[in-house]
């Protein structure tokens, strides 16, 4: 008894079952991306918050009366020319707003000295709706946050 068509069968539920497969390892694919974006924003931001307290800590004097102190402002873009301006704390502070608007998608930092305890609190601030969404969050909170305190 001689079949025919069963071989097509097979081929077409075996290109079905690949081709699951495949758009399961393009969701993968996007979700390793968007993670590892994610995680080099978070990456960028630890390293501006120890960069300018690092600035801090070569210019103590100034650090510890409050000449660091800086608020969350509008963030701005990359400029072309960095600021020479001014006294050290502002050249420092100028700059370092600048790298995390260059450096950060919206990208802004903070600084709080308590001048008592000599105490700084560093945050910088972004935009990650880029990179990982949580599925439990609403969509408005892709502002991140990092947040470092230093006793100066």
């Amino acid at each position: 008894m001689k079949q025919s068509g069963f071989t097509l069968l097979e081929i077409l539920v075996a290109m079905l079952v690949m081709a699951i497969g495949l758009l399961g390892l393009a969701g993968l694919m996007t979700s390793s991306m968007r993670n590892n974006l994610s995680a080099s924003h978070r990456t960028q931001a630890t390293w501006m918050a120890y960069d300018i307290v690092d600035r801090m800590r070569a210019n103590r004097a100034a650090a510890v009366t409050g000449g660091y102190a800086t608020g969350i402002g509008t963030p701005g873009a990359c400029p072309t020319a960095w600021p020479t301006a001014g006294t050290v704390p502002q050249q420092d502070i100028a700059v370092w707003k600048n790298q995390l608007a260059c450096v950060l998608p919206a990208g802004d930092g903070s600084i709080a000295v308590n001048t008592t305890t000599r105490v700084a609190t560093v945050t910088v601030k972004w935009d990650d709706s880029r990179g990982l969404v949580d599925s439990g969050s609403p969509a408005n909170q892709t502002i991140k946050t990092f947040r470092v305190e230093t006793q100066l």
